[in-house]
């Protein structure tokens, strides 16, 4: 994604029209356009300005590498507080389901690194699925996928922390690659 684009879509997740946004930044609506549409590029004060507008680092705006996910939730919990029973068959998913009420539905996510060539090799050698199992005592983290009316959240969770990221492609059929790590459903839903 280009760095209009990137501006473009902050805009419009923002609810700002071209001309707000160019109100805000102290530049001319065709200043906005120019920028959206890659025709020029905003310099260091501008792209200081947008990215506090947006919330986002000055990095993830000039980043050309696309990334596969968005923050859009991450607070501290106490896992303690919450039961498991009934549906929820952890105390994760009772977090999950806290969380994401409104949620159409919501899949528990089996995660495994995905190995380069290398890591591959090695792990042949050494022996044949050690460096999944030391990648998951690296990780006890729970995984979800919820499903919003319009948009997919990758819900990761810990005994402190739960971080949602928006999915920025469709996670389809039952396993994907998010990040460097494949996701696969489980089979039940909450």
């Amino acid at each position: 994604m280009t760095l209009g684009e990137k501006i473009k879509e902050y805009r419009k997740r923002s609810g700002l029209s071209q001309e707000e946004l160019a109100e805000k930044l102290f530049v001319s609506r065709q200043a906005i356009t120019k920028w959206e549409n890659d025709r020029g590029i905003p310099d260091v004060n501008n792209l200081q300005c947008i990215a506090n507008l947006f919330d986002v680092s000055v990095d993830s705006l000039i980043n050309t590498q696309e990334s596969t996910t968005t923050i859009v939730i991450k607070e501290n919990i106490d896992i303690a507080i919450y039961q498991k029973g009934g549906k929820f068959r952890s105390k994760y998913d009772a977090v999950v389901k806290d969380k994401y009420p409104n949620a159409k539905v919501i899949y528990p996510l089996i995660r495994r690194k995905k190995l380069n060539l290398v890591q591959e090799f090695i792990d042949f050698i050494v022996q044949p699925g050690v460096l999944q199992v030391a990648d998951s005592f690296n990780d006890l983290s729970s995984y979800y996928l919820v499903e919003l009316t319009n948009r997919q959240i990758l819900v990761q969770i810990t005994k402190t922390i739960i971080e949602g990221k928006e999915l920025n492609h469709k996670f389809e059929g039952k396993k994907c690659i998010i990040d460097g790590s494949i996701f696969k459903k489980a089979i039940y839903t909450i």
